[in-house]
């Protein structure tokens, strides 16, 4: 846009985009504070006043005004299963963000009409029974309703998945299948399944049956995956670590993300991980994994950074907090070889581990290597989740120079976790200000999207006010942290996971340019609203990846969402619940529903008359 003072000049230098008049948070220590940057060539030349970027302005400088608005750098998810996410984003029906069931199975419904025969309705991750008013799963009977013919398969959490009948008939379930180790399929008193499937404690049984459903193909996994993207980028995400993850096999599920960047066309820049696929064949595929590539191969776009999340099957605990914690095997063998054989190849990895039982056992190992000099060895390594993790496993951490990186994962299952293992527990559920305070890198991100959703800013209100999308506070005041260091988290620390903490993280001349500019300001919007803001432009690399608002048009077209009865298409991903005004408005309204239909219940039982009362009072009428 055209601004006053802003002459364009014929110069070698001009930038290709200014953006000016914001409200620069830059995470640069020497310069924390600025009003306006410029860029060339993706990179950030100039960060200052609007005099200083005045001259960098040329006849084709894109000069985008931010209105006053807060600026941060581009956000980091540090723990994210982007690429498979990627891959399904399409066919998934969004309850991110729905604050009713009533309306989730009202979005159901819609969707089962439109879904072609041969398909699932699948609802999988980002939502949780806490962040519902009626507080509670849907029934199996709620969804024979709405959909007597089409699959219908909802994933809530680790725990549990609820089928329809026709879900049931088409991933092959009958009274004769057995229980699959670690998972229970639910049956009735004539033995068939009811539609309830638990996880005992291990998710297997939840993601292999989800696995049955049909997917996508050809170049409908490059537009899923570029909407998925489009979708990160629209609450300000310019990065994030792919964390692998089962049912995510190497080379072919990461083709999609290869093909798109050969092509130009990731606007997310993601650093993967390899996850073995096959209990019993880890070793040899890190051992062939090993010889085909090496991590920081790739580029700024698309990179290797390790090994991980798990990299022996025995070595996993699980992380359903609705069973006890469970007891591992023997595992120290195979997975002694599987670190060596990391660390000697200069490969770093990720572990994760929910339980601090499970990390002193592979500290150990650790400790073990370290006498032979393979720890520290300048391999990047850390440990993810964490939520029992002790002070005395910290330092070991630390010693061994290890990294932390933590999700929100308690936000949507804290009361679960609260439950089993009270408040003392949870107020400490992980301990962010124990790992901080020794100064381990101490990253975060969401563990999205089967469990978390995607959507960065409820981590970080989780990470400052200590509660989950239930509203109730779990973590203690001293367990929690300030706004700045909470946007370092999702900066600065995830670079540092990546080895890319000197271009990556902050805003200064010299790094990426990589920014979003924000609908609210972070550091001074009141603290229930942290979980609403989005990005109204994301820039990475110095290309305008989304633009919403004001700035409506100014990114990259995008293919339309293909294919055409996607529940992407009709309802979009997270479902924005706006302002605090319309917050207010939408939860009387949700008030107003929950009575209706209690009277309506009252009415079907006998206990109350089926005549409309009168709205007034008869105390007050005259």
């Amino acid at each position: 846009m055209p601004v006053g003072g802003l002459v364009p000049q014929v110069t070698d230098d001009a930038a290709e985009l200014v953006v000016r008049n914001a409200k620069i948070h830059t995470g640069d220590p020497v310069r924390p504070h600025a009003q306006a940057l410029a860029v060339r060539n993706g990179v950030i030349t100039v960060v200052g006043d609007d005099k200083d970027v005045a001259p960098h302005v040329g006849p084709a400088t894109k000069v985008v005004d931010a209105l006053g608005r807060r600026m941060i750098p581009g956000l980091n998810d540090a723990h994210l299963h982007v690429i498979r996410g990627g891959l399904n984003y399409v066919l998934e029906l969004r309850w991110d963000g729905v604050r009713t069931l009533r309306q989730g199975l009202e979005m159901l419904r819609e969707q089962v009409a439109r879904t072609p025969k041969g398909q699932w309705v699948r609802v999988v991750g980002g939502w949780s029974a806490e962040q519902f008013a009626e507080r509670r799963l849907p029934t199996v009977a709620e969804l024979n309703a709405a959909a007597p013919d089409t699959p219908v398969f909802v994933l809530h959490l680790y725990q549990s998945a609820v089928l329809n009948r026709a879900a049931l008939r088409a991933a092959g379930f009958d009274r004769d299948t057995p229980d699959p180790r670690g998972g229970l399929i639910v049956r009735g008193r004539d033995g068939e399944p009811t539609g309830m499937l638990l996880a005992a404690p291990s998710a297997l049984i939840l993601y292999s049956t989800l696995a049955k459903a049909p997917v996508l193909e050809g170049e409908d996994k490059k537009t899923s995956t570029r909407h998925f993207l489009r979708e990160l980028n629209r609450f300000g995400l310019t990065s994030a670590i792919d964390a692998a993850g089962g049912f995510q096999n190497f080379p072919e599920n990461y083709s999609t993300v290869i093909e798109l960047a050969k092509a130009g066309q990731l606007s997310l820049r993601i650093a993967y991980h390899l996850f073995p696929q096959t209990a019993g064949q880890e070793i040899a595929d890190l051992t062939r994994w090993i010889e085909m590539a090496r991590p920081e191969d790739g580029d700024a776009w698309l990179r290797l950074n390790g090994a991980g999340e798990n990299l022996t099957w025995a070595a996993a605990d699980f992380e359903n907090f609705a069973q006890p914690r469970p007891e591992l095997g023997d595992y120290e063998g195979e997975f002694e070889k599987a670190v060596r054989l990391l660390m000697e190849h200069g490969w770093g990895f990720r572990l994760h581990a929910t339980y601090d039982e499970t990390i002193r056992r592979d500290l150990a190992v650790f400790e073990k290597l370290a006498a032979e000099g393979l720890f520290p060895a300048g391999n990047r390594w850390l440990f993810d989740h964490a939520e029992t993790v002790s002070e005395e496993s910290l330092d070991r951490v630390a010693a061994l120079g290890g990294a932390m990186s933590v999700q929100n994962r308690l936000s949507f299952q804290g009361e679960a976790f609260l439950r089993r293992y009270g408040p003392g527990r949870a107020a400490d559920a992980p301990p962010i200000r124990a790992m901080l305070d020794r100064g381990l890198t101490v990253a975060a991100g969401t563990d999205a999207t089967r469990v978390s959703t995607y959507n960065p800013w409820v981590a970080l209100h989780w990470l400052v006010s200590g509660r989950g999308v239930g509203d109730v506070v779990l973590r203690s005041r001293r367990n929690r942290v300030d706004r700045q260091t909470a946007l370092r988290m999702f900066t600065v620390a995830g670079a540092e996971l990546t080895g890319e903490e000197d271009v990556k993280g902050v805003l200064r001349p010299g790094c990426y340019a990589d920014l979003a500019v924000l609908s609210e300001d972070y550091f001074s919007v009141p603290e229930p609203d942290i979980a609403h803001i989005e990005s109204l432009l994301t820039v990475t690399g110095g290309r305008i990846v989304y633009a919403a608002g004001e700035y409506e048009g100014l990114d990259e077209e995008l293919p339309p969402v293909s294919p055409v009865w996607s529940p992407v298409a009709h309802f979009g991903g997270y479902q924005a619940s706006g302002t605090a005004g319309a917050r207010q408005a939408e939860s009387l309204g949700e008030v107003v529903a929950e009575s209706e239909r209690h009277r309506a219940w009252r009415v079907g039982r006998g206990l109350a008359s089926d005549a409309v009362e009168s709205p007034f009072d008869p105390c007050f009428v005259l």
